[in-house]
């Protein structure tokens, strides 16, 4: 894979993250009432966004996963990332990852663009399983994931640990025939 895969949706852009992205993706990441799910303290200075994007980066490079500006079509808005990581070649797996905008929740985009990342995932990626860790309060993520066909699978005591304290976590995971079945039966594909 030479070249970064870039998506589409109808109303999304689904391309690389780009050092001048740091300032927006700071933004998103130090909102600390938005990010109290992701699974990480907010950023405090824009060199953490700044690092962070050359963690992203070297996803691709390292073989490893993609992660993903989502971007609106519209406007070119910066509205959050998701991608896949943790990538398993051998097992067909990889974990799923993403974080909106406060200001762009609720209007469906997450859900637009993990259903264009995870088939190319289940197209381009060979993937046959791709898991979720999501926290049991988060009830919006949790909803996201089983619209994508995502099945419960467990629960997984004190996974994370940010915010000075250890968190429970769902576990979640999509196997590419529910992928096919539930994005066929909600017209994505």
């Amino acid at each position: 894979m030479d070249s970064f895969p870039l998506l589409a949706t109808s109303r999304l852009s689904l391309r690389e993250i780009l050092p001048d992205d740091a300032r927006a993706l700071f933004a998103v990441h130090s909102d600390a009432e938005g990010m109290r799910w992701f699974g990480t303290d907010p950023m405090t200075q824009l060199s953490d966004a700044e690092r962070m994007v050359q963690v992203f980066a070297n996803l691709r490079s390292g073989g490893s996963g993609f992660r993903w500006a989502i971007e609106r079509r519209e406007d070119k808005a910066f509205l959050g990332t998701c991608g896949l990581f943790r990538w398993n070649r051998g097992w067909r797996s990889c974990t799923v990852g993403y974080e909106l905008a406060r200001s762009a929740r609720g209007q469906g985009y997450m859900r637009e663009a993990l259903c264009a990342a995870i088939g190319y995932g289940i197209e381009t990626m060979q993937l046959n399983r791709v898991e979720a860790q999501v926290h049991p309060e988060n009830e919006p993520s949790i909803k996201t994931l089983e619209t994508l066909g995502f099945a419960r699978e467990g629960y997984l005591r004190q996974a994370g640990y940010w915010h000075g304290a250890y968190h429970d976590l769902l576990q979640f995971a999509l196997i590419r025939t529910d992928f096919t079945a539930s994005a066929a039966s909600a017209g994505d594909r």
